[in-house]
């Protein structure tokens, strides 16, 4: 099983898309380390060889994006500093609203969470006095 950055990658799929697992590395990123190393479209991450893994692993090094935890860190840390100063993209988080101008009336679940459960058909009797 290769392990690069952390992650344990899926050993029946093709490279290009076990490298998208790795938390900060899209298909375009992927494709162009493959190309860049040479490794066929149609490979698997189980017939890969150690040496094409330790120049994948060298390789996702080099670039210099961050990824999996150093990426969720500088993110976390931007979070914070948009609550910290207060400013409206950080109130939003802050509530657990969306931050990108979505409409909220409707819609909004993913942030908002479960539908409000509300009780239908229930009246209050007149009280007799």
């Amino acid at each position: 099983m290769a392990r690069i950055a952390g992650i344990d990658l899926p050993r029946n799929k093709r490279t290009v898309i076990a490298l998208t697992y790795i938390y900060g590395i899209g298909r375009s990123t992927s494709e162009k380390i493959c190309n860049k190393l040479s490794v066929p479209d149609e490979r698997r991450i189980q017939d890969l060889t150690e040496d094409e893994i330790g120049r994948l692993r060298e390789e996702i090094e080099k670039t210099g994006m961050p990824v999996e935890g150093d990426l969720r860190r500088v993110e976390g840390l931007s979070v914070k500093r948009l609550i910290e100063i207060n400013c409206y993209r950080g109130q939003r988080h802050r509530r657990g609203l969306p931050t990108r101008g979505q409409r909220t009336k409707t819609n909004a679940r993913t942030r908002r969470g479960r539908k409000r459960v509300t009780i239908a058909n229930k009246k209050i009797a007149p009280s007799k006095g």
